[in-house]
């Protein structure tokens, strides 16, 4: 065989060789894309997003819309290709692996972790969005999970009513640690509770619950700290004056409660709160109507142009990031609180955009 037909042949068989090695070596990234973006003023698989009974409800028009980010599963494994063009593309990002999952975390418990997050980001929109209203919201300590092999477990349980700590009544979850942290590891504590099932039962026959019960817990250490603990996560329990549901499905992670609580006002109220006009946004939001940051703000951004958008409400947390990289037609407005947004949507909606809070990439 000629030397320079060897060579080629050569040349061709180590190409082959690399461009088989690109294709199959896998990278430890993973891939954001914009997801769908659903009005909360409108329908998602034929029924109403939001749905409420036993309240008056106005007309509402325009779009309210919530944004979402495609993530690749925990499985995936990206090719050194695939790994190239994503960070090439404009509409995706690529992002380590352990970003999205961090220590081993399975896709299962990856969206576990993301429903229960949506859960209570409904919950707190809906407590936000009345207190807007100066409606009154009931609400309730309770207990929200319990540590495996900690003091608690078989003897506190998720939905329990905390209502005193050592003979002291708490109003707030975080009064429970306060109280707890008081011991030292080892010592004793009591708790004065409503069993979940009681209270659960009243909650349905519209009384208040009782049937209290002390438990007494010997508090342990907590990891790498001198500090007593018994093993639960305390949070808040709500009781509605009237219904309210929020009907999504395929849906995870706390970042559209901004959202939800907007088109709740827009329904409980007779004030169109968008005029008619195209608003998207996203933002965790706390029981207090506080805005908080979210991930995947770009994306979102993309989303939202794509989905016909004209203003995006942003976290103001957020806002650096959306500001240096914001697609054309679409107009940031910076917001922290609920109130924030109540006001800018009245700019928009009356035209006066240029006293609109703006974002910068400064």
């Amino acid at each position: 065989m000629p030397r320079r037909t060897a060579t080629m042949l050569a040349s061709t068989l180590i190409l082959i060789a690399l461009l088989c090695a690109v294709l199959l070596i896998k990278v430890p990234y993973s891939e954001m894309s914009p997801g769908p973006t659903v009005n909360t003023l409108g329908k998602a698989k034929g029924e109403p997003v939001l749905q409420i009974s036993g309240h008056k409800t106005y007309p509402t028009s325009g779009n309210l819309n919530m944004t979402t980010v495609r993530v690749t599963g925990a499985d995936y494994r990206m090719n050194l290709v695939g790994a190239v063009y994503g960070w090439l593309s404009h509409d995706s990002v690529v992002v380590p692996h352990d970003t999205l999952y961090p220590d081993g975390k399975t896709e299962q418990q990856s969206t576990q972790e993301n429903a229960e997050e949506f859960s209570q980001s409904q919950e707190s929109a809906k407590v936000a969005a009345l207190k807007e209203l100066n409606i009154p919201v009931s609400s309730r300590v309770v207990v929200s999970a319990v540590v495996k092999d900690s003091p608690a477990q078989g003897r506190l349980h998720a939905g329990d009513v905390i209502e005193q700590v050592d003979g002291t009544r708490v109003g707030q979850p975080a009064d429970v640690a306060k109280l707890v942290t008081r011991h030292k590891p080892g010592e004793d504590v009591t708790f004065t509770i409503i069993p979940a099932k009681t209270a659960q039962a009243a909650e349905k026959a519209g009384k208040e619950p009782e049937g209290s019960r002390k438990i007494v817990l010997t508090t342990a250490k907590a990891p790498g700290e001198d500090r007593a603990i018994v093993g639960i996560q305390a949070g808040a329990d709500h009781t509605f004056p009237f219904k309210i549901d929020i009907r999504l499905a395929d849906v995870g992670g706390p970042s559209a409660g901004l959202m939800f609580s907007l088109g709740i006002i827009d329904k409980l109220t007779p004030t169109d709160l968008t005029g008619g006009k195209f608003i998207a946004g996203t933002g965790t939001i706390d029981d207090e109507g506080k805005v908080g940051p979210i991930g995947g703000i770009t994306m979102k951004l993309v989303g939202a142009r794509d989905a016909g958008a004209r203003y995006f409400l942003t976290p103001t947390e957020n806002c650096k990031a959306a500001a240096s990289d914001t697609p054309d037609g679409l107009t940031l407005v910076r917001v922290k609180t609920i109130d924030d947004a109540k006001k800018s949507l009245e700019k928009i909606r009356t035209g006066d955009t240029a006293g609109l809070p703006s974002c910068s990439a400064g």
